[in-house]
């Protein structure tokens, strides 16, 4: 699992399973915060498809953290400002980072939680989808 798809799944996962899979890391190998978890303000920079030109859209609220357990730097960085999330990602991240003998049951484990955020996509989206108008099929009933 590469670093954009842990971060995906993470920042898509429930605050409070994030924090049932870091604290069993940190009490093992011990975890020390290099920098405190702090709100930041981030520029959000998109690419205009048209020209391919980069323009900053605005700025978001986002909430940062860097750790160290057992002696490997984890970071993270979520929108908003959810202090608890953002530090068990860093753990976790840190978890990913030094190889620990746990990192396949995590990977296992964070899998599911993507797969099952994926199945309350799709149910979603099939929801949106029947609300969808023809309006094809609603010129030809109005010339009946």
């Amino acid at each position: 699992m590469n670093k954009k798809e842990l971060f995906r799944i993470m920042a898509a996962a429930d605050s409070s399973m994030l924090r049932e899979l870091a604290q069993p890391l940190a009490a093992k190998y011990g975890v020390s915060i290099v920098k405190e978890p702090a709100k930041t303000l981030a520029m959000i920079k998109l690419r205009e498809p048209v020209q391919n030109s980069l323009f900053y859209l605005g700025e978001a609220l986002v909430c940062d953290i860097v750790v160290e357990l057992g002696g490997t730097k984890g970071t993270a960085v979520v929108l908003g400002d959810d202090f608890d999330k953002v530090s068990a990602m860093a753990v976790i991240d840190a978890a990913f980072n030094k190889k620990v003998a746990e990192t396949a049951e995590l990977t296992t484990v964070l899998e599911r939680l993507a797969a099952r955020r994926q199945k309350e996509l799709e149910l979603e989206n099939g929801l949106y989808a029947k609300t969808i108008v023809d309006f094809q099929s609603m010129d030809q009933e109005s010339a009946l």
